[in-house]
């Protein structure tokens, strides 16, 4: 398991198991393409309904409504009720967080990929002079 450092609830803190499965609920519902353009509409609008949503959209307001329910349940969205009404909003501060992540993970794989190409530069020198000391065959 990779250790991420700073996708947890502030700057610089481990990331805890809670905040490791959040940050995989995030993932996976970003994963979905309907969900992801759902969320990028709700941004772009700045709060609103399944139905004014679904207005601008290929699928039903039903559709729209199971999606925004997974969203709000991974806390990328945020409902609230009025009247008859539920209004969602963009929770920027879990996307936020799961960019924190997703560099957390980068900046891993940099040093991962660093250390291995010292490994492969040190191995191709090695080899380089052991052929140099090799006794040279006259074929």
């Amino acid at each position: 398991m990779i250790p991420l450092h700073g996708a947890g609830p502030g700057p610089g803190q481990t990331a805890t198991l809670e905040s490791l499965a959040a940050f995989d609920d995030v993932l996976l519902a970003l994963a979905d393409p309907t969900r992801r353009s759902v969320l990028e509409r709700l941004a772009q609008a700045g709060e609103g309904t399944a139905t004014t949503l679904a207005a601008d959209m290929p699928i039903s307001r039903q559709a729209v409504l199971k999606h925004l329910t997974h969203l709000d349940r991974v806390q990328l969205v945020a409902a609230q009720k009025r009247g008859r009404e539920v209004r969602y909003r963009v929770q920027p501060e879990r996307l936020l967080a799961t960019a924190r992540g997703l560099e957390a993970v980068a900046q891993q794989w940099d040093r991962t990929l660093f250390a291995l190409k010292r490994i492969a530069e040190a191995a191709e020198a090695l080899e380089a002079a052991a052929q140099e000391q090799a006794p040279e065959s006259d074929g």
